[in-house]
């Protein structure tokens, strides 16, 4: 399965590198489209931080180098999942935009977004973290309930054992108080 996954997270992330270089290289040729959505996002992103560019140009220049490398990450094998939910979370605004203007790539837009979040969910097969912490407190809770078990049966026995020594002690105590009784009982019927 290891170059099926291979080979399907490297065309995936084809489109992404190649498009993430042209947005590098011709900014402009993407600056016009992206403008649309750009405009609406401004006033949110001058509130966040008013360091953070808002030119359209800068924004697509920006988008293209997180695709170039997520979309190698991606392809490499590195750091697999971020990089698929990077490139997912990039995409959205661009279906978005394709649904609002009719536009034919919001199809594959949105089968490209498919395909990323089921990269961002693969675990090749290795149980997810969900998993491993759940299994995690399962075991925790076990071990928790098998040690306080055993405590309970350690106690169990240190009361039985101090019980059987202390009927011990009272059958020793009462043989010897016997035996000392018989002796001043004989030591009285001798003759003195």
């Amino acid at each position: 399965m290891k170059p099926v996954r291979t080979a399907a997270r490297a065309m995936l992330a084809s489109i992404f590198v190649v498009q993430g270089v042209r947005a590098l290289t011709k900014p402009d040729a993407n600056a016009e489209n992206a403008a649309q959505l750009t405009e609406r996002v401004k006033p949110l992103l001058e509130k966040v931080d008013p360091r953070i560019p808002t030119d359209a140009r800068t924004l697509v220049q920006i988008k293209g180098a997180a695709d170039v490398v997520a979309g190698l990450a991606l392809a490499t094998g590195h750091f697999t999942r971020p990089a698929a939910a990077v490139l997912a979370a990039g995409l959205v605004p661009a279906t978005i935009a394709d649904a609002q203007a009719k536009k034919g790539d919001f199809l594959k837009n949105l089968g490209l977004l498919g395909g990323l979040l089921l990269a961002a969910v693969d675990t090749e097969g290795r149980p997810g973290l969900g998993y491993r912490a759940g299994n995690a407190a399962d075991r925790s809770q076990t071990a928790i309930k098998h040690a306080a078990d055993r405590s309970q049966r350690s106690v169990k026995r240190a009361a039985d054992r101090s019980q059987r020594s202390v009927k011990r002690a009272v059958r020793t105590a009462r043989r010897e108080a016997k035996i000392a009784a018989v002796s001043a009982a004989a030591a009285r019927k001798l003759p003195g």
